[in-house]
C-alpha cells in the first residue's frame, strides 16, 4: 500500500477540523474582542483622577524614620514617605515573600501617620472608600465596601482587600489594600467581557491565568496540523486548477 499526501492530508484535515472547529472559533472571536477595546478601557485607567504630583512640603515636622521603626518593632525592606488621601504617612515593606510564596502572600506593608506615628493600616472600611472615590473621576453611588477574604474571578491578588462597588454606568468596581491604601485593581463591564474572551482563549476555565495549561497545548498543536494539512490540500487544489492555464501555455 502506497502512502498518499493527499488521503491522508484530507482524513486528517477533515477530523482536526471536527475536533478544534469550535475552538478555533472562539480563537478568532477572542481575538476580534480582545483587539476591540483599548487597553486602558479594559483596565479602567480612564476614570482614574490625575494624580497629584505636587512636591512634599518641606517644612513639614515629620518624624524620624527611626522613630517609625521603633514603633514598628521588626525591620524593613524599605520605606516610604507619601500621601494617602489628606496626610503624610509612612509605608514600610517587610522583607522579601519566602521562597515559593503565592501572590497572596506577598510581603506585607503598614501604613503609619508621618506626624504622629500612629498605625494606620490595615485601613478601615471609610478610608477605603474614600481612596476610591478619590480614584474614580465618574459618577459614582457606591456601596459600603465589603472585606474579601477569598478570591474571586474578578480578583486574584493579595488578600484581604476591600472592594468597593461603585454602581456607574460601567459597573466599576475598586478594590483597595487596606494594608497600603493603594487601589490594586479596577474592574469593569469591558473588563468582564474582556475576561471571558480570554478565558475561553487560554482555555483556562478555573483560574484563568495559565497560558501553559495542557489543554491548550493539545490544541494548539492540533490546530498547527489542521493548518499543515490545510496548506498541503491547497497546493493540490491550485496544482490541479488554478495552474492548469500555466501549464496550456507552455
Amino acid at each position: 500500500m502506497t502512502f498518499n499526501l493527499h488521503r491522508v492530508s484530507t482524513l486528517i484535515h477533515k477530523w482536526m477540523g471536527l475536533l478544534i472547529g469550535l475552538q478555533v472559533l472562539l480563537w478568532i472571536a477572542g481575538g476580534v474582542v480582545m483587539s476591540w477595546f483599548a487597553i486602558q478601557e479594559v483596565r479602567g485607567e480612564h476614570n482614574i483622577n490625575p494624580v497629584d504630583m505636587a512636591p512634599l512640603p518641606a517644612d513639614e515636622a515629620l518624624l524620624p524614620v527611626s522613630q517609625i521603626l521603633s514603633a514598628a518593632g521588626q525591620p524593613a525592606a524599605s520605606i516610604t514617605l507619601r500621601r494617602l488621601a489628606d496626610r503624610l504617612v509612612y509605608e514600610l515593606e517587610e522583607p522579601g515573600a519566602k521562597p515559593g510564596a503565592q501572590p497572596e502572600e506577598a510581603p506585607s506593608h503598614a501604613l503609619f501617620d508621618a506626624k504622629t506615628g500612629q498605625r494606620l493600616s490595615p485601613l478601615p472600611a471609610e478610608t477605603a472608600l474614600v481612596l476610591a472615590l478619590a480614584d474614580f473621576s465618574g459618577a459614582a453611588d457606591p456601596d459600603a465596601p465589603q472585606l474579601l477574604e477569598a478570591h474571586n474571578l474578578e480578583y486574584r491578588g493579595p488578600l484581604p482587600v476591600w472592594r468597593v462597588v461603585l454602581n456607574d454606568e460601567e459597573n466599576t468596581r475598586l478594590y483597595v489594600s487596606p494594608e497600603t491604601g493603594r487601589i490594586v485593581a479596577r474592574r469593569n463591564a469591558v473588563w468582564r467581557l474582556y475576561d471571558f474572551f480570554w478565558m475561553l482563549h487560554i482555555m483556562d476555565y478555573e483560574n484563568r491565568t495559565n497560558f501553559n495549561n495542557p489543554l491548550l497545548i493539545f490544541f494548539s498543536i492540533t490546530a498547527l496540523l489542521f493548518a499543515v494539512t490545510g496548506i498541503v490540500l491547497i497546493f493540490y487544489r491550485f496544482g490541479r486548477r488554478d495552474f492548469a492555464w500555466l501549464r496550456r501555455s507552455r
